[in-house]
């Protein structure tokens, strides 16, 4: 478990930034565990970009600068530059590939009828971007507290519900982890014995074993 773009021209496209959230933590006993739960969305103002930084708003290797109040696509050379699109992909995280494993944060794209746009067929089509930020801190990386997945090298907190949130592993953040994913596996029957949790990773290795911090 990703934030918003500067307005400067008049491409506009409603964004949402997917940050980090709550993970289901398999249960011992059924295969199915408890029902997971989805990350959680935060709305952010319209996103705009400055004509001629790409025939695409933000595809890939572009970048997009920070505001108080919005986006903007801006050079990756330039001094406004925060956070580069490291995959791009057209329709709904929930229908579409996954980010890459230590993406910083997600843009989403809502399909608006601007004046403009990139190919000249009157539309930005609904999509998401993939973020990495420029700098540290990368909340993406393993153990890095967030980021729209939970990776191995991450840690987490249980909730009283029976779910896990991700936080911190140097114990820095608001909650101090109490598990560490070591691994991920296609079953739980392939995690190491001193596995304690199983967390719901998705993807081919669908399972995380984790130990005690």
């Amino acid at each position: 478990m990703r934030s918003s773009l500067g307005a400067v021209c008049a491409l506009a496209a409603l964004a949402t930034v997917l940050s980090t959230g709550c993970q289901s933590a398999l249960g011992g006993g059924g295969e199915d565990g408890r029902p997971g739960e989805r990350r959680t969305a935060t709305e952010s103002p319209t996103p705009t970009r400055t004509s001629g930084y790409g025939a695409v708003f933000l595809d890939v290797d572009e970048c997009s600068s920070f505001g108080r109040t919005s986006f903007t696509e801006v050079p990756c050379d330039g001094e406004r530059a925060a956070a580069r699109v490291v995959a791009r992909h057209d329709g709904t995280v929930r229908d579409g590939p996954r980010c890459p494993a230590t993406t910083d944060f997600v843009l989403h794209i809502s399909e608006q009828h601007p004046s403009f746009d990139e190919d000249g067929d009157g539309v930005v089509p609904r999509g998401y971007a993939c973020m990495r930020n420029l700098q540290p801190p990368h909340p993406g990386d393993p153990g890095g507290g967030g980021g729209p997945r939970t990776i191995v090298g991450d840690c987490v907190y249980g909730l009283p519900d029976g779910k896990v949130h991700e936080t911190a592993c140097d114990g820095e953040g608001k909650h101090k982890p109490e598990y560490k994913v070591t691994e991920a596996v296609d079953a739980k029957s392939r995690c190491p014995a001193s596995t304690v949790l199983f967390v719901r990773l998705g993807g081919a290795a669908p399972v995380g074993c984790a130990r005690p911090v």
